[in-house]
């Protein structure tokens, strides 16, 4: 190391007194000539995509902005408010719930979407595998909500065809997912619907983007669901919500339990 300079590297920007290069294009040029989702691609994938890759990207980015105070992210922002914290402080907490449980299952299903692609093994045997590694659950499947149908599923696959037929993505991780879903259907002996993370999955991985990019993007959109009720629940008021109403009690299992 010959300077302070060779202490970092990279290849996203070039920054200098009166000059900012994001990949190689002056940020004025990308002003107001590039939409969001483009920037986003720009800067993860290294160069510009095309018109139809962006909009099948904005879809994606758009269909999983929010899932109600429910959802442990959402309900995280809202009563971080409550007890005094800015927004950048909410959505800081509600961002730090998207892991593995709560969020990560669009990452876990473009990887076992490119293993089943990869692998010459009957389906069956690549789930039974992956469940042996991971667990039960299939990632991207299933809704404790929306039963027989995630309405958004359909909508995002729909769109993904639609590309396919352009050529604009291959199409075949669309095939992969549709298969788990029938096979998941015929285990089970009811649907088992494709999820927002699932339908998510398939256009991140049909558009390139690696497993672990994939959680990302999720946190990107569902950062606008986070801004959105933070700043709601700034204008409403109220201090220290908890995830209760305060009349409800939690279900007590130690020693000496009040009576009545």
């Amino acid at each position: 190391m010959s300077d302070v300079s060779d202490w970092w590297s990279t290849e996203i920007i070039d920054m200098a007194p009166g000059q900012i290069r994001l990949r190689g294009h002056p940020i004025e040029e990308l002003i107001g000539a590039v939409s969001f989702p483009q920037m986003i691609w720009l800067m993860t994938h290294g160069d510009m995509p095309s018109e139809a890759q962006a909009k099948l990207l904005e879809a994606a980015l758009v269909a999983a902005v929010d899932h109600g105070p429910q959802a442990p992210s959402i309900a995280a922002a809202r009563m971080a408010v409550t007890c005094g914290l800015s927004l950048n402080g909410a959505m800081a907490s509600a961002v730090n719930m998207l892991d593995d449980v709560h969020g990560g299952a669009g990452e876990q299903a473009v990887e076992l979407y490119g293993r089943i692609d990869a692998s010459d093994a009957p389906l069956a045997e690549v789930l039974d595998a992956w469940r042996a590694e991971h667990g039960p659950f299939i990632p991207g499947f299933g809704h404790r909500f929306h039963k027989p149908v995630d309405p958004r599923a359909p909508r995002l696959l729909a769109l993904v065809d639609k590309a396919s037929a352009h050529g604009t993505v291959s199409g075949k991780y669309a095939a992969v997912a549709r298969s788990i879903e029938a096979t998941l259907a015929e285990e089970k002996g009811k649907p088992v619907p494709m999820n927002i993370d699932g339908a998510t999955a398939v256009i991140f991985a049909e558009l390139g983007f690696p497993a672990s990019l994939a959680r990302g993007l999720f946190c990107l959109s569902r950062s606008v669901g986070i801004l959105s009720h933070a700043y709601e629940q700034q204008q409403q008021g109220g201090r220290n919500k908890g995830p209760t109403p305060p009349e409800y009690r939690w279900t007590y299992t130690g020693p000496n339990p009040i009576e009545g």
